[in-house]
C-alpha cells in the first residue's frame, strides 16, 4: 500500500472514530434524558423536568455535527461497500436518537401537569419508572451494539422490545380502567398514557437502530418479529 493510500485509510479510520463517538455521545444524553424525566415524573421534579427540556438543544446540536461529517465522508473519502454503509447507518441512528430525545423531553414537558397541585397520585405512577428503565436500558445496550458492530445483539435488543409493548399494554388497562371508576382524574390518566406511549415508541425507536446496525455489520435485513400487543390500543 503506498504512502497516499495509507494516509486516506487512516484518515477514514478516524473519519469513523469521529462518528462512532458523536453517536456515543448523543446516545449518553437520550439515556440520561429517559432516565431523568422518570425520576422527575416519580418526584414531581418540575425542575428536573425543565433541565430534560433545555438539554435536548445538545442532542439536536450534536446530530447536525454528525450530518456534516457525514456529508465530508461521503464526498472526500467515496466509502465503498461495508464503509458506506456504515456511514450511511450512522446517519440513519442519529436522527432516529435525536427523535428518543424528543420523547424524553414530551415526557417532561408532562410531569408538572401530572403533579398539579390538588390532584390525588395515581399508583401506575410508581410503575412507569421500570418501564423507562426498560427503554432507556435498551437505547444504551443497542448503541453498545453498533460500537461493537454485533449483529447478534442488535437481534436480542429487538426480542426485548415485546416485553416494553407489553408492559404498555399493562400499564394502558390498567389506566383506563382507573379512569372509568374515577371520573376526576381523566386528565391526569391522559397524561399517564401519554408517558406510556411515549416509552413504547422509545422502545420501537431503539429496535429501528438494531435493525440498522444489523444490517451495518452483516448487509443483510433482520427477518421480520413478531410484534407485541400494543400496537393493537
Amino acid at each position: 500500500m503506498s504512502t497516499g493510500q495509507e494516509h486516506t485509510v487512516k484518515a477514514f479510520d478516524q473519519d469513523i472514530g469521529q462518528l462512532r463517538a458523536l453517536i456515543s455521545q448523543m446516545g449518553g444524553l437520550a439515556e440520561q434524558a429517559i432516565e431523568d424525566a422518570m425520576l422527575a415524573l416519580s418526584r414531581g421534579d418540575a425542575e428536573l423536568a425543565n433541565e430534560v427540556r433545555l438539554k435536548d438543544k445538545q442532542i439536536d446540536a450534536i446530530e447536525a455535527e454528525l450530518e456534516k461529517l457525514v456529508v465530508r465522508v461521503i464526498a472526500l473519502r467515496a466509502p465503498m461497500a461495508d464503509d458506506l454503509r456504515e456511514v450511511i447507518a450512522a446517519l440513519k441512528i442519529a436522527a432516529v436518537i435525536e427523535r428518543i430525545g424528543d420523547y424524553a423531553k414530551n415526557i417532561a414537558k408532562r410531569v408538572p401537569l401530572i403533579h398539579a397541585e390538588g390532584e390525588d397520585r395515581i399508583e401506575v405512577v410508581s410503575i412507569l419508572p421500570s418501564m423507562g428503565q426498560l427503554a432507556a436500558d435498551m437505547v444504551h445496550d443497542v448503541l453498545d451494539a453498533f460500537s461493537a458492530r454485533d449483529a447478534e445483539a442488535a437481534v436480542r435488543i429487538c426480542a426485548r422490545d415485546n416485553a416494553l409493548d407489553d408492559f404498555y399494554d399493562s400499564i394502558f388497562r390498567t389506566l383506563v380502567t382507573f379512569m372509568v371508576e374515577n371520573s376526576k382524574t381523566i386528565s391526569q390518566v391522559a397524561h399517564l398514557l401519554f408517558v406510556a406511549k411515549n416509552l413504547e415508541r422509545i422502545g420501537d425507536h431503539a429496535t429501528n437502530v438494531a435493525e440498522m446496525v444489523y444490517f451495518a455489520a452483516t448487509g443483510e435485513y433482520m427477518a421480520e418479529r413478531e410484534t407485541g400487543t400494543a400496537g393493537t390500543n
